[in-house]
């Protein structure tokens, strides 16, 4: 069961794909202005990883303020950013790996090591900054954190399922690579005096 649930032929690239996917949701997160919203249409208050918009009125100018000038947004913009840069080398250590004829297993577990040490990046980067936020930027109207927040969660929830996967599939080798002989357990009640 586990050999034809792995199957190193068929499902080689379903790892790295995921992986991509993490990378994608992370470039949304360092890209997207949707890190906090207010609740309601239109917008007076708008916040990105790297800085905080706000307008007194529903036709007011946006008044924007960078959030570099903190030291808690630079230290959660850089956490987060130096776990997605490691994502994107473990992505491309992941192709790299999936993609030569005999896989090591030994060099995807290092993969999953890594993985590891992206998501505690991202998780400081995503704690850090609603806690900081909300206790040092004053807040116009109702606000909540909104799907640009969500979709580094989002990266970082992928990032983790992918560096168990990638940390456990070594333990299978044998069986992904077919090495074994498979063992049937089940006999025929009719069979089973002739077996002795």
């Amino acid at each position: 069961m586990v050999k034809y649930g792995l199957d190193y032929t068929r499902c080689r690239w379903i790892l790295p794909l995921l992986l991509g996917i993490g990378v994608i949701f992370g470039i949304i997160a360092l890209a997207g202005r949707g890190w906090l919203e207010s609740q309601t249409l239109p917008y007076v208050h708008q916040a990105s990883l790297w800085e905080s918009c706000s307008r007194p009125s529903q036709g007011g100018e946006w008044n924007c303020e960078s959030l570099m000038g903190y030291g808690w947004g630079r230290a959660a913009a850089a956490t987060y950013l130096v776990g997605f840069v490691i994502l994107v080398i473990c992505f491309a250590l992941a192709v790299i790996a999936f993609s030569i004829e005999i896989l090591r297993f030994n060099f995807v577990r290092g993969i999953g090591g890594l993985l590891f040490v992206v998501a505690a990046f991202q998780i400081i980067g995503l704690v850090i900054y609603p806690v900081k936020f909300t206790e040092e930027i004053p807040l116009i109207g109702a606000n909540m954190f909104s799907w640009a927040y969500g979709f580094g969660w989002a990266s970082t929830v992928v990032v983790i399922g992918c560096a168990f996967f990638f940390c456990c599939l070594p333990n299978w080798e044998d069986e992904v690579l077919g090495n074994i002989k498979p063992t049937y357990y089940y006999s025929s009640p009719d069979r089973a005096p002739y077996l002795n």
